[in-house]
């Protein structure tokens, strides 16, 4: 029976929960809390929002993840691939209006929110391992060029236009007469800063002491008098929940695939990041509960007036290199954010927008992961072509048609590997037990048998190459019996079964037996239901391949003693 905790991980932590974890927890959730202020108010400025609307997007979402999550160190708060989508499908939608941004945004959220708790309802949290790990790092490599390029204009002090990575790149090119020293100094300066500070004392939450810095700076040196943009007035406290009022219906459909794309891509990059965490701190999660809670957290980030969120790598890993223990962590992270809300938002009207773009730089070149691609290179030349165009998808048909192209390419990559499974002609390897099938090339041939494995379902798809390559193994092996072990045959679906009895009927023409060993599951269904069993005969199906050669070998016995009496 399902409880209270089934549901509500977090109140088990809580009852759980050991008093000496108290000091790690705050310490690690303070540091939490000092990376995710200034991050949330960059990935604002990225998704084309107000810098509070990071700090509401960054705050609520770690109280619903502490509640409904399972992973004990996950940090749930604003990614920016999420705020990549989020703009590219915004953009064009609003048109320049932000009330109507705003709005999008929040019905954007809780569109993600209810498809991730439906999905871990329904036990979708396989979906986790959907895209495989060449075509979500393609992806991402992908992602961090588009944002690489829209973050050079704040950089450079001037505005990038065009839609798409190259209009960018070319109107960047053809602006840098424009532009501001001043701007791009101070922009270098601290993204310096930022790397020097987290390559010599990791410890120390490097973007906290970058805003700090910039914010000093502005303020001392005047610098939005000298043509410096900075962030403006950031209003104190806290929003009031509302829910969207302009979203037109017809816009729901171009909102709902984005919130599909977010959700895959969300949940798949999400969870290795959890389930490496757990692993390193021993104990296990569970993907559907954290669908649930991923879902929870983008509800709560849309109702708070914030924007869709995802698990956060940077801030995770700082709040486990802190020592946190538990979701404590995210509890206490929260309390600081909501403190900077109440008294510390006067401060940051003076933050340069240009710090923004180095702190969003800097984060984004930790999203390039180019080191395996030469593995990948090596390995799989079909999984490395599938990754870099996954790359090419992004940054030149746009973030929202390369979320298409990566499922696209990873559902390919699933057929493919079903129309055409390896297939092997097995010989027997013998041993004190009897032997066993192999397609080890030192294993036994038996004169006359043909035991054949096919490592996949035979289906619609793929019926026509399973026909063809029967027709190739016994032209090859002229047997007289050929003794299909199905083990690894786990699907036959109806076009299967016509393969099938076509290829029965095709070998008893050539006076071959046609016979299954291991036939279980869907397979053995199909087959009784068709009533291919019956044709094939009782006496053709075993349980285990060594049943079916025993019986070849015994009828051979037979045939060989009736030659010999007659």
């Amino acid at each position: 029976m399902t409880s209270t905790h089934d549901w509500v991980p977090g109140l088990r932590a809580l009852r759980e929960y050991h008093r000496q974890w108290l000091g790690s927890d705050v310490i690690a959730g303070l540091s939490v809390a000092a990376v995710a202020v200034p991050i949330g108010i960059a990935y604002a400025q990225l998704a084309g929002f107000r810098s509070e609307s990071g700090l509401y997007s960054a705050l609520f979402p770690l109280l619903a993840y502490a509640v409904f999550g399972t992973s004990k160190q996950l940090i749930i708060n604003p990614d920016s691939a999420a705020c990549a989508i989020v703009a590219a499908t915004l953009a064009p939608l609003a048109a320049g209006d932000p009330i109507r941004y705003a709005d999008l945004s929040v019905t954007l959220a809780i569109l993600v929110g209810v498809l991730c708790i439906v999905g871990g309802l329904l036990h979708l949290g396989v979906l986790a391992n959907f895209l495989s790990r060449p075509i979500l790092t393609g992806y991402m490599n992908g992602i961090a060029l588009s944002i690489l390029v829209g973050q050079l204009g704040p950089l450079f002090g001037f505005t990038v236009s065009g839609d798409g990575f190259f209009r960018r790149v070319a109107s960047f090119v053809s602006h840098l007469n424009d532009t501001h020293v001043i701007t791009l100094a101070t922009g270098v300066g601290l993204f310096i800063l930022l790397r020097a500070i987290q390559h010599t004392a990791p410890r120390i939450p490097a973007p906290l002491v970058v805003v700090a810095v910039a914010i000093a700076a502005a303020y001392a040196l005047d610098l939005q008098q000298q043509g410096v943009a900075v962030v403006g007035a950031v209003p104190g406290g806290f929003p009031v929940p509302r829910l969207p009022t302009s979203v037109a219906l017809s816009e729901l459909g171009p909102l709902a695939l984005s919130a599909c794309g977010i959700v895959l891509v969300s949940f798949c990059s999400m969870m290795p990041t959890a389930r490496g965490f757990a692993a390193k701190n021993g104990y296990r999660i569970d993907a559907n509960q954290d669908f649930i809670a991923l879902g929870v957290s983008n509800l709560a980030a849309g109702l708070g007036q914030g924007f869709v969120v995802s698990g956060a790598d940077s801030r995770t890993a700082v709040g486990d290199a802190a020592g946190g223990k538990t979701q404590v962590t995210s509890l206490v992270a929260a309390a600081a954010i909501a403190a900077v809300l109440v008294f510390l938002t006067p401060p940051l009207a003076y933050l340069p927008k240009t710090a923004l773009a180095a702190i969003v730089v800097s984060a984004v070149i930790g999203l390039f992961d180019l080191a395996p691609l030469g593995g990948y290179y090596r390995v799989s030349r079909v999984e490395f072509c599938l990754s870099i165009v996954a790359t090419l998808g992004v940054i030149t048909l746009g973030v929202l048609p390369g979320i298409l192209i990566a499922v696209g390419l990873a559902l390919l990559k699933l057929i493919s590997l079903a129309a055409n499974p390896h297939d092997a002609v097995l010989g027997i390897i013998d041993d004190p037990t009897g032997g066993y099938a192999s397609d080890d090339p030192a294993a036994r041939r038996i004169p006359g048998l043909t035991i054949y494995r096919y490592n996949g379902p035979i289906v619609f798809f793929n019926a026509d190459h399973f026909k063809d390559r029967v027709r190739a193994v016994v032209a090859e092996t002229t047997p007289s019996w050929l003794l299909i072990d199905a083990g690894s045959t786990l699907v036959l679906d109806v076009t299967g079964a016509e393969a099938l009895e076509a290829l029965r009927t095709e070998l008893a023409g050539q006076g071959i037996a046609l016979a299954i060993a291991r036939p279980h599951g869907l397979l053995l269904m199909m087959l009784e239901r068709s009533g291919l069993s019956e044709r094939i005969g009782v006496h053709h199906l075993f349980p285990t391949v060594r049943d079916g050669t025993q019986t070849y070998l015994r009828e051979q016995s037979v045939v060989r003693l009736s030659a010999g009496g007659g």
